[in-house]
């Protein structure tokens, strides 16, 4: 079936959806009702992708309104179904994508990765080690795809220049280099709060339904150390696949000499980006006490520092509007829809609706409920979106598991670990069309590394998250 047939079914499958709930006589009153059918209608859109996922994130600002899932009084909906659009985790993010986009401009964060990837080492293990490790710091701070499509190249370079040395195709080390890209990128991102959508969306679904503000530092401890875990899981396979071609001695120091050179000196733009950047991540870090003593709420501040530093970087000249166009704007536009549904889901009262005939998982064993949520955001995410599956899985996981914060964080933490199709992640699409990959052999590898995915976060959730959450 193509793509083009399975958006129809997906378009033709919300509407049909949307007025079953709407128009059904469900036991629901009537604001619930239209908060279930909009919420339907956005999943099936959001997941199928029959329109573009951003004009789908819009829906609630007409459909909530015309259905009054806010109770009665038009102006009072207009504003409830608004206000999720400019909350202060959209402020962060964007202020986050700013510093990224910054970094893009100057070659800052491709200055970084030359020198991780140096100082890790330049045999054949070595390489696809250091490509894992430098890809998923730099996806710590800027879009996963960004990340890729920097990296990709590079990888490209240096496999040619060792294929020129053996004469002759290295068709494994080069699959396990475009797999480092790939799943670096995806895993990096969930160490900070910045480092990819469903993290801030977690952090604001967290601070408007649960009355939990989650700071940057401790989003940095609930992430890390999931990401410090799976990066050696996945080295581990990757090593795996690029055994056969035998590259123990293999050098690619000199690839990545030339690429150094070609950068040329620390620019004056390169060290305005690392000061301000520096100074915000300091800031983030330290974001609690300096918070309390400002007499601001956490994330108040943190979106404060966030567009400070972004309005730094326009001020100094070291970002210019065009490499600010760059940046995807409309990823806000998913997040202010998320909160929007889910501030429609709790003020409608079909929350309270759902939790009585899902609340009997929140009676099982905690590792259960978290087994749940991590398989559940591993297997969705393989064919949508990590958004457009945190954002449809939070309110029902929510009502299911009694609201548990570290459940949802281990849903939010699994969604963006989908390693086994092209179309499952940007990162995943990007390093297929290098020639290096197949389908069965992405599907082979990254099953096994899904798995590992799931369990780990579901153990990670048990086992720290609720100390933490």
């Amino acid at each position: 079936m193509s793509t083009a047939t399975l958006r129809r079914i997906g378009l033709v499958g919300g509407l049909v959806a949307f007025l079953a709930l709407l128009l059904a006589p469900l036991p629901l009153p009537p604001a619930a009702r239209g908060a279930a059918a909009v919420a339907a209608l956005m999943a099936v859109w959001w997941l199928s992708e029959a329109i573009s996922i951003y004009r789908t994130s819009l829906l609630p600002l007409l459909l909530f309104p015309a259905l009054g899932v806010f109770g009665e009084g038009l102006g009072r909906n207009v504003r409830e179904a608004a206000r999720p659009y400019f909350d202060e985790y959209i402020f962060l993010f964007m202020g986050g994508m700013t510093i990224g986009a910054a970094m893009e401009r100057w070659s800052l964060h491709r200055r970084i990765a030359l020198h991780i990837l140096r100082a890790v080492g330049t045999r054949g293990d070595r390489l696809i080690l250091g490509f894992l490790l430098a890809t998923a710091f730099v996806s710590l701070w800027i879009s996963n795809t960004a990340t890729a499509v920097m990296m990709m190249p590079i990888g490209l370079a240096v496999i040619r220049q060792l294929e020129a040395e053996r004469g002759g195709r290295l068709a494994h080390f080069g699959a396990a280099v475009m797999l480092a890209v790939a799943y670096g990128a995806n895993i990096g991102g969930i160490g900070t709060k910045i480092g990819t959508a469903p993290n801030s969306i977690f952090c604001g679904y967290a601070s408007e339904r649960l009355g939990r503000d989650v700071s940057f530092l401790e989003w940095m401890g609930i992430g890390l150390p999931f990401v410090v875990s799976l990066l050696p899981i996945a080295w581990w396979l990757l090593a795996r696949v690029g055994r056969p071609d035998g590259l123990a001695e293999a050098r690619g120091r000199e690839v990545l000499a030339r690429e150094l050179a070609a950068l040329g000196p620390v620019t004056s733009g390169e060290r305005r980006v690392a000061g301000v950047f520096a100074v915000a991540a300091a800031l983030w870090i330290a974001g609690q006490p300096l918070a309390r003593a400002l007499g601001l709420p956490g994330k108040t501040y943190e979106a404060s520092v966030a567009m400070s530093a972004a309005l730094a970087l326009f001020v100094t000249g070291t970002l210019d509007v065009r490499s600010a166009a760059r940046v995807p704007w409309e990823t806000l536009l998913l997040l202010g829809g998320g909160f929007s549904m889910a501030a429609g889901v709790e003020g409608s009262g079909l929350s309270k609706a759902i939790a009585g005939p899902l609340g009997q998982v929140a009676g099982t064993p905690g590792w259960t409920q978290m087994l749940v949520a991590s398989g559940l955001a591993v297997a969705v995410s393989a064919v949508a979106s990590n958004v457009a599956t945190l954002l449809v899985l939070l309110p029902i996981l929510s009502s299911a598991t009694g609201a548990s914060a570290p459940v949802l964080a281990v849903a939010t933490i699994a969604c963006s670990c989908d390693f086994m199709l092209p179309a499952g992640t940007p990162p995943n699409a990007i390093v297929f069309g290098s020639g290096y990959l197949t389908i069965p052999q992405m599907v082979r590898v990254g099953a096994a590394l899904d798995l590992a995915a799931a369990l780990l976060a579901a153990a990670w959730g048990e086992v720290g998250l609720r100390r933490w959450l």
